[in-house]
């Protein structure tokens, strides 16, 4: 099984903070993290902006966005792993991926209450 590739945007500070606790989580080292705020993405399948704008993971070789690349992150895991897998379940994916869009539309100002916290 190849490793979870996660895409991140390292200059979101929410981004940032739940990264950090996924590395934290992830003690068998299934995932690389890859920052597209400082990392060259040429290899990525899908273009900046696009990273930009969703989250995205590569699951064995399937290019994952939204819910799907959350539970992605979930499955690989130990302590998540359950969440993931009942995202496996097409009306959960749904369900997650509707709440998904719902944060996007509120993502910009969390993530200004966010980046005023760090200043802080």
């Amino acid at each position: 099984m190849d490793k979870l590739i996660i895409w991140f945007d390292g200059s979101c500070p929410l981004c940032r903070r739940e990264i950090a606790l996924m590395k934290r989580l992830d003690r068998r080292g299934a995932i690389d993290f890859i920052d597209i705020a400082s990392s060259d993405v040429e290899d990525c399948p899908v273009d900046r902006a696009e990273l930009l704008a969703r989250f995205h993971a590569c699951e064995n070789g399937q290019l994952l966005s939204g819910a799907a690349a959350f539970a992605a992150m979930w499955r690989a895991i130990p302590l998540l792993r359950p969440l993931g897998k009942l995202a496996r379940i097409p009306i959960m994916l749904r369900v997650l991926e509707h709440v998904y869009k719902a944060f996007l539309r509120v993502r910009p100002r969390l993530q200004r209450f966010a980046q005023s916290l760090e200043l802080a």
